[in-house]
């Protein structure tokens, strides 16, 4: 949580142990390809261009030195001589080059938010709880969850929605802070959340809930 996206090393850019194996590590680039391709709502809803560029390339990066025999030895050297990993923690290497494209895909089985934008923003202006909880000063991530159950929405629904990890999505709404990711995600994955329940301003209740990270920590 407290590493900005520069700081993060190419495992924790995929969000992978260092004893990956090549099968999760191509899972792990594909996931994180869809999150923040161009018509990704987390990548258009925070980053901009420019940011959402070079976080593509830092992936790329990541997954061609991972998946490499090669080159992934000799990156993990440099973590061992960093004192960042431990030579036991060494990963297996990848064998002959594998396909970033040739996955399988879960089929959408938990359906799309059917509700339109008005009907939500109806319920949300007629709500009195609602309209209580996005005027606190601090949003925490039980505010978040209890938004989405006033308006029947699925978390399922959410991460269909937002390719946002479902885990992530529990851990965000039960206020598990220790497991969240590096700021430079979360802030994206918020504002993702907001809009997919079009809660406004999106931009400010995901600072003011940031500020209730940074100050737990």
């Amino acid at each position: 949580m407290e590493k900005d996206f520069a700081q993060l090393n190419y495992y924790e850019m995929l969000d992978i142990k260092t004893n990956a194996t090549a099968l999760e590590i191509r899972a792990a680039y594909n996931s994180a390809l869809q999150m923040y391709q161009s018509n990704s709502l987390v990548s258009y809803s925070f980053f901009s261009q420019k940011e959402r560029k070079e976080i593509l390339a830092y992936l790329e990066k990541a997954y061609f030195t991972l998946i490499n025999e090669k080159e992934r030895e000799l990156y993990d050297n440099e973590l061992i001589k960093a004192g960042i990993i431990t030579p036991t923690e060494r990963g297996p290497a990848a064998k002959g080059p594998v396909s970033i494209f040739d996955f399988n895909r879960q089929k959408d089985t938990s359906g799309t938010l059917k509700t339109h934008t008005s009907e939500l923003k109806a319920k949300i202006s007629q709500n009195q709880r609602i309209r209580e909880i996005i005027s606190r000063q601090e949003i925490r991530g039980s505010d978040l969850k209890e938004i989405r159950s006033e308006l029947g929405i699925a978390v399922e629904t959410i991460h269909q929605q937002t390719k946002i990890r479902l885990d992530y999505l529990h851990w965000i709404e039960d206020d598990k802070i220790e497991k969240l990711p590096a700021a430079v995600f979360l802030k994206g994955f918020i504002k993702s959340y907001l809009k997919c329940l079009c809660i406004e301003p999106a931009d400010e209740i995901s600072a003011r809930y940031v500020n209730f990270l940074e100050r737990k920590n």
